[in-house]
C-alpha cells in the first residue's frame, strides 16, 4: 500500500512525533508498503514533477529525528518553512495525502490530537489511522475529557477549570487545595504539567503553565504507584508501571535515558492488572476513541485506580510504552503497525 506517515507539524512534542513517524515508516517499509515520512507543517522542500514517485523515494524521506532533553523552538520551525505559510498543512501536504492508500497520523499534542487533521482528512475522503475527529478532540482537552469521565462514572481526581490573569496567580496560589497539580488542558509528553511541592512552587507554576497556551486545570494530586495500560483493537495490553529516577517524570525522564525506570508487565497482583485492563477499556468506550489509545493512571494505597488521562495518539517510537506492551504479548513493533493500519482501515469514516 501507498502510505503517508505524517509527523512533526507545531506541536512542543514535534521532535517526539517525528521520531514517532520515523520508526513507523521504516517498520511499514520492511513490511513492503511504499511509505514515506512527511513533516505536517514543513512540508516538502520542492514539488516534484510527480508525487507519485515520492512513494519510492530512498528510506521514505526519513529525517535523522532525535528527542532533545528540551522542547523543539517553535519560532525557529517557522521560521524555516519554505513558503513561510502559517497554514497547518506544509506545502504539497494534501496533495500526497490524497494520493495515498491511508494516512498514518504519527503526530502528538495539538497539530495532531485535537481532532483538526482528522476532520481535515475526512472531509477529503483519505482514510486514516486511529480515532475520529470528535472523540480525538475530546481527549485532547483534559476538561472536556474529565466532563466526560464524570459523566461515566469514570475515577478521576478532583479538578477545577481556572480563569485567571498574571497577577491572580499570588492569591489563586493561596486559595486552591494542596497538594495539586496544575497542568495546561491540551499539553501532552509531560509539558506544560507542574507538581508543586509549596504554595510558592504553585504560585511558580500558575505563571509558568500559561506559556503553553490553551486553558489551565487544577486537579487534586494523587500518590501511588504511576502505571499506563494502551488499547488495541477492543483488547486492553499489559500495563507498564513508571518510576522516575528524579522526582518527576517530565520531558527529559520521559524521553532521555535513564530518566525513568520502566516495567512491562507491571508488577502486579492478578486483579490489580485485571482492573488495570478494565480501566483502561473504560476510558477508551467512553471517550469514543478507536482503534488504539493508552490510559494514563495512578494506583494509590489503598489499592484504588485514579485514571489521569487518555492519549489517542500515544507514542509510537520503537521504545515508547505502547510498543514494550504489544511485546508483551508477542506483537513485533512492525506487527503492532500493521495492526493499527488494519484496524483502521475497516473503519467506516463519517
Amino acid at each position: 500500500m501507498k502510505i503517508v506517515v505524517l509527523a512533526g507539524g507545531l506541536s512542543p512534542e514535534r521532535a517526539v512525533s517525528l521520531v514517532t513517524g520515523t520508526g513507523i515508516c521504516r517498520a511499514l517499509r520492511r513490511r513492503g508498503h511504499r511509505a514515506i515520512l512527511v513533516d505536517l507543517f514543513l512540508g516538502l522542500e520542492e514539488i516534484p514533477a510527480s508525487l507519485e514517485a515520492l512513494f519510492d523515494a530512498a528510506d521514505g524521506l526519513c529525517p535523522e529525528a532525535k528527542i532533545e532533553v528540551k522542547a523543539p523552538d517553535l519560532e525557529t520551525v517557522r521560521r524555516s518553512r519554505r513558503d513561510q505559510s502559517a497554514r497547518v498543512f506544509g506545502p504539497g501536504v494534501l496533495e500526497l495525502c490524497q494520493l495515498a492508500d491511508i494516512v498514518f497520523l504519527g503526530l502528538h499534542g495539538r497539530d495532531g490530537e485535537d481532532g483538526r487533521v482528522q476532520a481535515a482528512l475526512e472531509l477529503l475522503g483519505v482514510p486514516y489511522t486511529g480515532s475520529g475527529y470528535l472523540s480525538s478532540g475530546v481527549a485532547m482537552d483534559k476538561a472536556v475529557a474529565k466532563r466526560v469521565m464524570d459523566a461515566c462514572g469514570v475515577p478521576t481526581p478532583r479538578w477545577g477549570l481556572l480563569e485567571y490573569q498574571e497577577g491572580d496567580a499570588c492569591r489563586l496560589a493561596q486559595e486552591l487545595p494542596m497538594p495539586c497539580v496544575v497542568k495546561c488542558t491540551t499539553g501532552g509528553s509531560s509539558l506544560g504539567v507542574f507538581l508543586p511541592e509549596d504554595r510558592k512552587e504553585l504560585q511558580d507554576a500558575l505563571v509558568q503553565v500559561r506559556q503553553y497556551g490553551g486553558q489551565v486545570i487544577w486537579e487534586e494530586r494523587i500518590y501511588g504507584r504511576e502505571l499506563t495500560a494502551a488499547v488495541l483493537g477492543d483488547r486492553a495490553l499489559p500495563a507498564v508501571e513508571t518510576t522516575p529516577a528524579g522526582k518527576e517524570f517530565d520531558y527529559a525522564a520521559k524521553y532521555q535515558k535513564n530518566g525513568a525506570r520502566e516495567v512491562c508487565p507491571a508488577p502486579l497482583t492478578g486483579a490489580e492488572a485485571a482492573a488495570v485492563g478494565e480501566l483502561a477499556l473504560r476510558v477508551h468506550r467512553c471517550l469514543g476513541l478507536a482503534v488504539y489509545s493508552r490510559t494514563d493512571m495512578i494506583l494509590d494505597g489503598d489499592g484504588k485506580l485514579w485514571c489521569l488521562e487518555a492519549n489517542s495518539l500515544p507514542g509510537m517510537t520503537p521504545t515508547s510504552f505502547v510498543p514494550q506492551e504489544a511485546a508483551a504479548v508477542g506483537l513485533s513493533y512492525e506487527d503492532l503497525c500493521e495492526e493499527i493500519v488494519r484496524l483502521s482501515l475497516e473503519i467506516q469514516r463519517r
